[in-house]
């Protein structure tokens, strides 16, 4: 059975798409990337984030807030930085009003993170369709000028232009769609860590909760 040189046809299908190529290796390069860092960075705030939380719900019930801060610095991840920063005002004796500023300037900063490289995806993903279809229009030029070169209509005289504007409008959505994929899962995921970072900020306040009625059961005791 004769085996067949796939690189070698990579190769030559880049050659025939002209120059257009280029760009659209580029924008698959830079979107590889971003998915590679964003789908591991998500996976990791995720995953220790369910771990977090159930471990805080535990801690807030019998009021451990040393315990709590522990668990939190050795945790990483959105909902972690929004607890510590919470539960650190906790430590310090705080009013509630700044523990809420102090969990709510953190996360607005953990959002900031969490949705960095969306832009990136967002742009190739509208970008490379459209450089895929003006290598079609390039095609269709070169084609219409070997017509016009030769004064006559045949196939191999305007069958290199179209390959060309096949090859590039191919390759543009080839890129575009499982970046636009990828795009709408980040998105999900991180409306979901957004979520978890509101049941953190609840757990901070449920500690908070718990410690007061533990601190005001002797001054109710005393009168």
């Amino acid at each position: 059975m004769q085996q067949v040189d796939t690189s070698y046809q990579l190769l030559t299908l880049f050659a025939d798409g002209g120059f257009m190529m280029y760009p659209l290796v580029l924008c698959s390069l830079i979107a590889l990337g971003v998915i590679i860092a964003k789908g591991w960075t998500l996976w990791i705030a995720h995953h220790d984030s369910e771990r977090l939380l159930g471990e805080m719900e535990a801690l807030s019930a019998s009021g451990q807030l040393n315990e709590a801060v522990h668990k939190a610095e050795e945790t990483r991840g959105p909902v972690a930085a929004i607890l510590l920063a919470g539960l650190r005002r906790v430590e310090e004796r705080h009013t509630g009003s700044d523990v809420v500023k102090a969990i709510s300037t953190t996360g607005s900063i953990e959002l900031g993170f969490l949705e960095r490289g969306l832009p990136v995806l967002a742009t190739v993903a509208n970008v490379a369709p459209m450089l895929g279809f003006l290598g079609t229009v390039i095609g269709m030029i070169l084609a219409f000028e070997a017509i016009e070169l030769a004064g006559q209509v045949e196939p191999s005289l305007v069958a290199g232009g179209i390959k060309v504007a096949l090859i590039t409008t191919a390759t543009g959505l080839a890129i575009a769609i499982p970046v636009s994929v990828s795009y709408n899962f980040f998105v999900t995921r991180i409306d979901q860590l957004v979520a978890d970072m509101e049941e953190g900020a609840q757990a901070v306040l449920d500690l908070i909760w718990q410690i007061d009625s533990t601190r005001g059961l002797p001054a109710m005791e005393a009168e």
